[in-house]
């Protein structure tokens, strides 16, 4: 008996590594002057065709537009904390059409000299 094969999978988006200064931070320093940051993110797209039905990038999520979202959402205003900024970003990733879920990491580089500095968040469907 011959089995079919799956027409459908699970289908992940993932940016990683994404570095840019964003104005992050409650010590004096922080509040004047951007610092680097990296930003970590992988929206689940849920079930998808395994071959799409045309190679058409306006059919599919553009991952150019979900790189600007994140800078975009990063740099727009000083905010204080780590868990304000993901969980606004968060939120924001969650808005684009057909994500069901988000995990997303923003780490602060040079807060210490023997580590990076980061948190997690993840919502939705996973």
């Amino acid at each position: 008996m011959t089995q079919t094969p799956p027409r459908t999978g699970s289908q992940i988006l993932t940016l990683t590594g994404l570095r840019f200064d964003a104005n992050l931070g409650i010590l004096a320093h922080e509040k004047t002057s951007p610092q680097p940051i990296m930003v970590d993110a992988e929206l689940n797209l849920g079930p998808q065709p395994l071959l799409p039905s045309d190679d058409d990038i306006t059919h599919v999520l553009d991952y150019r537009k979900v790189r600007k979202i994140i800078i975009d959402e990063c740099t727009a205003e000083h905010v204080n904390l780590l868990e304000s900024l993901i969980g606004k970003l968060s939120l924001r990733l969650l808005q684009l059409p057909g994500v069901v879920g988000v995990r997303v990491k923003i780490a602060k580089l040079e807060i210490f000299d023997d580590c990076e500095v980061a948190i997690r968040a993840e919502a939705g469907c996973w």
